[in-house]
């Protein structure tokens, strides 16, 4: 039966054409636009992480109150020792500091006289440590634009389009001006050695990088750290393991409601990510069951224009006294089939237009000229093992729904009406 199912399908391409390709075609869509919300969501996580929040990250209280301040007179103190006992207690974790701080950058002529100056977002991460993971995390070696990256203490990188704006020169001097832990001015003479651009938007407008020791130097905080980061040493964020990690470390710390006190929060606990996670998973859900509906319709209406051309032949078996229910379980199978090939078909062109999106990606710089998001400028795709099945759940669910509301149909015949139908 099944077998005469399938030639009949193959032969009658009226019962099978349409149908097949709008199966297709709401698959390709379902992989594509699947794949582009995963894509999306993991260059969030992974742009926050590396230049944010980390998979885990580490504060005093008080400084996670005021995070978006970046307030250094609540950093970490005993850093060093901190980041020691981690890496101890959570050695699946690979553990950097990070100090943040604003400032104003100052050029001097040739006269010591201001040149130009910029406000500036400044990082102090581990650039001369050979052990640290910053370098990678950063992606600073493909980020280099011009020149290089710092090799001694006094060298920093700025971001390529503030160089360009301030008419800088390798091996220039930058002054910064900024303020101490403890509240005083500081300045500092750095040397200019290279420029880079992370293609984020808020990082590429005006950032500076500077050695972590460096940073201290200048604002003195000797063996103090804004914040400690944790990446886990698979490189990808697990949501589980990070939150189990963050609720043994301040179980460990206990909560003495010291302000000074160091707490721990996943990534999905910082920066309003939840919100956003949360956010991609109900487009995802929602933008399936679109497709769901809207191809169920299209495939119902197939279904009952079918119903009307087939309508001898459903009389026609039925006078020959083939069961209802059976001339209703064989649509359902034709549905089946008809959802599984066009399925598969659009799942293979669904998956290639994806595979192209995240190699080459789509590049939305025009878009972020006024944002301030930690997002990538070219966004890209994710294929993940999802992709390969997420089609056919459209794919199948439509065709048979479709099929199941027209071929109702088929209970509502009167075998008194047959002769008439049949012209007999």
């Amino acid at each position: 039966m099944i077998r005469f199912l399938i030639k009949g399908l193959l032969r009658d391409r009226s019962r099978s054409l349409f149908p097949t390709l709008t199966v297709i075609a709401g698959t390709t869509l379902t992989v594509v636009m699947y794949s582009w919300i995963r894509g999306t969501e993991a260059d969030i996580i992974r742009a926050n992480a590396n230049f944010n929040t980390g998979h885990v990250r580490v504060m005093t209280r008080a400084y996670t109150a005021e995070v978006d301040r970046m307030p250094n007179d609540l950093a970490l103190l005993g850093a060093d020792e901190l980041t020691a006992e981690l890496e101890q207690r959570l050695p699946n974790f690979d553990w950097v500091s990070r100090i943040r701080f604003g400032g104003l950058l100052d050029i001097p002529d040739a006269s010591g006289e201001t040149r130009a100056q910029a406000p500036v977002t400044g990082l102090g991460v581990q650039l001369l440590d050979e052990r640290s993971i910053d370098r990678e995390i950063l992606n600073l070696d493909n980020a280099l634009v011009r020149g290089r990256l710092p090799s001694a203490p006094g060298e920093i990188v700025v971001s390529d389009e503030l160089y360009r704006r301030l008419e800088l020169e390798p091996g220039d001097t930058a002054t910064l001006i900024s303020s101490t832990m403890y509240g005083s001015m500081a300045t500092i003479n750095f040397a200019v050695v290279g420029t880079v651009e992370f293609g984020v938007t808020a990082l590429d407008r005006g950032a500076i990088l500077a050695d972590l020791e460096d940073v201290r130097l200048a604002l003195d905080m000797e063996d103090a750290a804004g914040e400690i980061l944790g990446f886990l040493t698979t490189g990808i964020y697990d949501e589980e393991l990070t939150s189990r990690a963050a609720d043994d470390f301040n179980d460990w710390i206990g909560s003495g409601g010291d302000e000074f006190e160091p707490v721990m929060g996943n990534l999905r606990q910082q920066s309003g990510l939840a919100t956003t996670l949360d956010l991609a998973g109900a487009v995802s859900l929602a933008l399936i069951t679109i497709f769901v509906v809207v191809m169920s319709i299209v495939l119902w209406n197939a279904g009952l224009i079918g119903a009307l051309r087939r309508y001898g032949e459903m009389g026609l078996r039925l006078a020959l006294g083939e069961p209802k229910g059976h001339i209703y379980r064989t649509l359902i199978l034709e549905s089946v089939t008809i959802g599984l090939v066009g399925s598969v078909i659009g799942t293979a062109i669904g998956i290639a237009c994806a595979w192209y999106l995240q190699e080459k990606g789509v590049n939305i710089e025009p878009f972020l000229k006024n944002a301030s998001m930690m997002i990538f400028n070219v966004m890209r795709a994710r294929v993940t093992t999802t992709s390969l099945f997420i089609g056919l759940v459209p794919g199948l669910l439509a065709t048979i729904l479709g099929t199941s509301i027209s071929g109702l149909g088929i209970y509502r015949r009167q075998s008194s009406q047959l002769t008439k139908e049949l012209e007999a």
